[in-house]
């Protein structure tokens, strides 16, 4: 996991609550288990039949960019143009492409790109000369910063980070245009200023009922009901490394020592409600079988090699923190950590489908304060998540609301994290 650039917002969160008919079911027509899935939920939630849109997709985790836009977000845009002010969901499900790949270069960036090649291996030979001979270091250093820099201009030509979840993708269904070579800021996100927020087209909460199997993706619903009618309980597992933050130091908050003290700081909003916490605050990851009767996890860093550090309650949440846990959700064999939670039994998980850097995930404290707070799952993650057009997707029931009948908190309790981090507006 490499470290994120800080980027960030500041003000009150908008209101988000949902409802069953503010939910657009999408499922892929060509999948029968997907159509069926899909009919289950809006069975399930009452979400009316009106709000189902079937799609002719490709049956496979990943999708073109062409294929993108002609197949999915093109015929989906069409299908809600007359009640787009009304859609305030978009719930994709087994069946429909995972991930959405990268913008191809164009003429013009292909040029560019063969005019750039040799120029940026002779600024790599010079580097890998100058630190073989052990040379002055502010030489070495100018050396790296012209390879550097020739890297980044080859990797904006080559929109090598223009792919995403296509979930995260769909976010921004009504924005006309917006940059394919990294992230768009959330309008969502509670610390989003009002100003670009109001300067933003709007923007749709996304989630996903997915996993290895249908049974696995239908599951997710039936937990989430059955829980909700006494709410969810059990001990809150949290496994951070003992890293830590210095909010005077390099790390505004968004690298790997604000991440882990985020997830100090949801042991310690968790230390204020009945749910009983387990922190453990060091290297490594919890060992296989550590803890049981668990209702909420979240740890790192085991990277595409689940641990089953946990028994899970009925109607649990977790998510790891690493870069590759959601790469796939449907391979039988995978080691990632999102398939194996939704094998183990948890109802809803987040993760990434390719490298998200720490700021593509939500931060602990904020993510689970807002649940705790009585917030349903997609607004939990919506108001945390820093990003759209990029690489995360939550897996859930979108209208899970597991504190709702008894919130744990109160919404006050919820605070930026990690405390002393840096959030600015973009």
């Amino acid at each position: 996991m490499r470290h994120a650039l800080a980027l960030i917002f500041l003000t009150a969160s908008p209101a988000l609550a949902v409802e069953p008919a503010d939910v657009v079911v999408v499922a892929n027509k060509t999948v029968p288990e997907s159509v069926r899935v899909a009919e289950h939920y809006l069975a399930k939630r009452k979400v009316p039949a009106a709000n189902l849109v079937l799609l002719d997709l490709p049956a496979a985790e990943d999708i073109s960019r062409a294929d993108y836009d002609s197949r999915l977000a093109g015929p989906l845009r069409k299908a809600l143009a007359e009640r787009k002010d009304a859609v305030k969901v978009i719930l994709t499900v087994y069946g429909v492409p995972l991930r959405v790949g990268r913008q191809d270069p164009g003429a013009d960036e292909k040029a560019a790109l063969a005019k750039l090649a040799p120029e940026l291996d002779a600024a790599r030979k010079a580097v890998e000369a100058l630190e073989k001979d052990k040379a002055d270091p502010k030489d070495v250093a100018a050396a790296r910063e012209k390879r550097d820099a020739l890297d980044r201009k080859r990797r904006n030509l080559s929109h090598d980070e223009s792919h995403a979840a296509v979930d995260s993708e769909l976010m921004l269904l009504w924005w006309d245009r917006y940059p394919l070579d990294r992230w768009v800021p959330n309008p969502l996100y509670f610390q989003g200023s009002e100003r670009y927020r109001k300067a933003s087209p709007p923007a749709v909460m996304t989630c996903r009922l997915d996993g290895p199997t249908p049974q696995t993706a239908t599951r997710l619903v039936d937990d989430a009901l059955a829980v909700e009618e006494k709410g969810l309980t059990g001990r809150v597992v949290i496994d951070a490394r003992g890293i830590r933050f210095d909010p005077k130091g390099k790390d505004t908050g968004h690298g790997y020592a604000g991440y882990d003290e985020s997830m100090r700081e949801t042991a310690t909003l968790f230390g204020k409600t009945p749910l009983p916490v387990t922190l453990d605050d060091k290297e490594p990851v919890l060992p296989a079988g550590a803890a049981k009767g668990v209702a909420l996890y979240c740890g790192w860093y085991s990277h595409a090699n689940f641990v089953d550090c946990c028994g899970y309650e009925r109607g649990a949440i977790a998510w790891h923190l690493a870069s590759s846990e959601a790469t796939t959700l449907r391979r039988p064999d995978s080691k990632v950590w999102c398939p194996n939670l939704l094998k183990k039994g948890v109802a809803a998980t987040l993760g990434p489908v390719a490298e998200p850097y720490t700021v593509g995930f939500p931060k602990p404290a904020e993510f689970f304060g807002f649940l705790a707070a009585g917030d349903t799952l997609i607004e939990a993650y919506a108001r945390s998540a820093l990003f759209c057009s990029w690489m995360t997707v939550l897996v859930g029931d979108p209208l899970y609301r597991p504190f709702g009948q008894a919130p744990l908190l109160a919404p006050a309790d919820v605070r930026p994290s990690p405390a002393g981090g840096q959030n600015r507006s973009p």
